[in-house]
């Protein structure tokens, strides 16, 4: 195992868990904002406001995208193992 075969087993690991966790954090980031916003225009201060809706917003995203997370996860699993016997010489 060289230097360049370590960098992309790194490479592919970050990008798997970029695409794993962008759609929740996605989802998060846009509803507070809308919540803020709607918070700046009403004049209601109140911190606790955001939380009920992100969780929703991630839980609706994790029911509707879990499919191909997994499967994404299983391809990343499968080529990590696949490639396993190389790594070891």
């Amino acid at each position: 195992m060289n230097e360049d075969m370590v960098l992309a087993i790194g490479a592919e690991a970050i990008k798997t868990t970029i695409f794993l966790a962008a759609p929740m954090l996605i989802a998060a980031m846009v509803i507070g904002i809308v919540v803020s916003v709607l918070q700046a225009i009403t004049q209601i201060n109140e911190s606790t406001l955001t939380f009920i809706p992100k969780m929703v917003a991630i839980i609706l995203v994790l029911v509707v995208m879990a499919p191909w997370m997994l499967e994404l996860m299983k391809t990343y699993t499968s080529d990590i193992l696949s490639h396993a016997g190389e790594w070891v010489r």
